[in-house]
């Protein structure tokens, strides 16, 4: 195994994990438009502020979304990238098609 693929395996998931929670998918879809300040997700989504936080943390950890400070509101916005990131990723994981004639393995 190179330390590409390692790198790789890491990063992709990191990012299951991120999408790995329905709270955290409704953030990202109230994000698909654009920024949006953290007191409009939590009234979007219905979540008090301590659990919103939690899920936004662990999105920004996994590089999905990004946060900026205006005064003492946070606006956070989806990382370009990052939703195609994981799309590729997936996709990679995909069965490859192996010819019988390839098949020579222990049982074969």
């Amino acid at each position: 195994m190179t330390t590409t693929t390692a790198v790789s395996r890491q990063r992709t998931a990191a990012l299951a994990h991120a999408l790995s929670d329905e709270t955290r998918l409704g953030i990202i879809e109230a994000l698909r438009h654009g920024e949006r300040c953290v007191c409009d997700l939590g009234t979007d989504l219905d979540a008090a502020q301590s659990r919103l936080s939690f899920h936004l943390r662990v999105l920004k950890e996994a590089g999905v979304v990004t946060d900026r400070r205006e005064g003492r509101w946070s606006f956070y916005t989806l990382v370009p990238g990052a939703m195609e990131e994981f799309h590729d990723a997936v996709i990679a994981l995909r069965p490859v098609a192996i010819l019988p004639m390839l098949r020579d393995g222990c049982c074969g």
